[in-house]
């Protein structure tokens, strides 16, 4: 099998390593030329992944229309910003393959999650979203790590499974896309309020009680939306809430914990600015997107009062015990 991944970041790599276990062919596509320079000449990328070598065997390339040639599966690995220019551009090319989406969030202007957002360009019922506790260095050191795989496609889901499930990555498949994807996308912000937490010295019995009360607006968010709320309990869910809300690997959390300590603003703006905080972009998204519902979900509010609105963040304290 051919596999084409869109996008050299950290995850989209690490996602490779996992194909590569299961011995099928890897094309892996940038639109960075410095990028691509630096994995044909090194494999390496040590932007996103300081002093790890790529197996030798990949190929790399930043020609959308090469790359998705002949594939069997595309998996998408940008960052959600990206989905849109990206899928308009695959529109030219694609020949009816499968396609696994690993970006997670939402877009700006239209509130759409990103497996709409592909199928604004492409007609397919060959999708599916993969969600979970999965940190890319994490992935690539071959610990243990689980998946939710999300398709109403049983072909789709079985190719995903034989490209990507081995000894030391499982996945859990379910039909539903939308909780699937709420879950991938809300817990970014809610990564970046417990980092908030975090940096204002609280303990972890608050962070605790901030992620059991999240849990629960989480869920009633998919419910909003139309998903199933017991995939709440699921890898995309509780799992990934937990890891990304606790961690400072997340890149989510350092920038919440950041505030939290007062750093002054030009520092944080300078981290904003260098990294991607996969968290802030959907915030505003998923702000637009509950107003518009009329879905009133206070933790949210609150949230996107702190970051874009100046709100002093002590307000977490007082908000946890009146809710």
């Amino acid at each position: 099998m051919k596999v084409t991944i869109l996008g050299a970041g950290a995850y989209g790599l690490a996602l490779a390593t996992m194909v590569n276990e299961n011995n099928h062919k890897i094309t892996i596509w940038t639109k960075l030329d410095s990028e691509l320079e630096e994995l044909k000449k090194y494999h390496t990328n040590n932007r996103v992944l300081p002093d790890f070598v790529l197996p030798n065997n990949f190929e790399y390339t930043n020609n959308l229309k090469e790359a998705v040639d002949g594939c069997d599966l595309i998996i998408i690995a940008v960052p959600a910003g990206f989905v849109d220019s990206v899928s308009k551009e695959l529109k030219q090319y694609y020949k009816n393959q499968h396609i696994c989406i690993a970006s997670k969030g939402i877009e700006q202007d239209t509130c759409l999650f990103v497996d709409a957002v592909v199928k604004k360009y492409i007609n397919t019922d060959r999708i599916a979203v993969i969600s979970g506790p999965s940190f890319a260095i994490d992935i690539i050191k071959r610990v243990p790590i689980g998946l939710s795989l999300a398709t109403k496609n049983e072909e789709t889901k079985n190719i995903i499974i034989d490209a990507l499930q081995n000894d030391c990555l499982k996945l859990r498949t379910t039909d539903d896309i939308v909780g699937i994807e709420v879950c991938g996308s809300v817990k970014n912000i809610i990564a970046i309020a417990s980092g908030i937490i975090d940096g204002m010295g609280l303990p972890e019995s608050t962070q605790a009680m901030f992620i059991t009360e999240a849990l629960h607006d989480m869920k009633e968010i998919i419910k909003a939306l139309d998903g199933n709320k017991n995939t709440i309990l699921s890898f995309a869910g509780f799992g990934d809430l937990l890891l990304t809300a606790t961690s400072i690997k997340s890149r989510n959390f350092r920038f919440g914990k950041m505030i939290g300590e007062g750093n002054p603003k030009e520092l944080i703006e300078q981290y904003k600015n260098n990294t991607t905080i996969e968290g802030l972009y959907t915030l505003k998204s998923i702000y637009k997107l509950l107003d518009n519902k009329k879905v009133n979900i206070p933790i949210i509010n609150l949230i996107y009062d702190i970051i874009f609105n100046d709100k002093n963040p002590n307000e977490i304290k007082e908000f946890l015990i009146k809710k």
